[in-house]
């Protein structure tokens, strides 16, 4: 359903939101070991979560990745999404057709298109820090 990327920048911005709760600025090295990305491939996605002002980037000895814990709740996981992967989740087809509509529907728009009202709702309604939270208490994990 999403991209590699957008998993991973997902799993990012929790591990960030968990660890700005506490204060701490985290490290690229510290990111990607805490949801098992490559480094290399992490550093892309919080360039671009950083540029889409979903998260904050600081250089320097003092630097680091963070967020607000202010604007915790209001940064949403489709705020990451479009960051990432764009909008084109809440309008594709189902069979990935290109010509599929309500006026020339495919065999599985109906049902997909409730399907993708309910991923929409359900992105547009979680907050980063409700995940952290969770993550914090020990309820979810981001590691396989």
């Amino acid at each position: 359903m999403f991209s590699k990327a957008c998993e991973y920048g997902i799993r990012s911005a929790i591990y960030i939101a968990e660890q700005s709760l506490l204060n701490r600025k985290v490290s690229l090295k510290e990111v990607s070991g805490a949801i098992d990305s490559p480094e290399a491939y992490t550093s892309k996605i919080l360039q671009q979560l950083s540029r889409s002002k979903v998260i904050h980037s600081d250089k320097g000895p003092t630097g680091g990745f963070s967020m607000a814990p202010s604007s915790l709740e209001k940064v949403k996981l489709s705020s990451i999404v479009k960051a990432i992967d764009g909008d084109g989740i809440y309008h594709g087809c189902g069979l990935g057709l290109k010509s599929c509509n309500e006026k020339k529907p495919c065999p599985v728009h109906y049902q997909f298109k409730a399907i993708r009202d309910e991923l929409k709702e359900m992105l547009e309604t979680t907050s980063v820090k409700a995940l952290a939270q969770g993550h914090k208490e020990g309820l979810t994990f981001l590691k396989r």
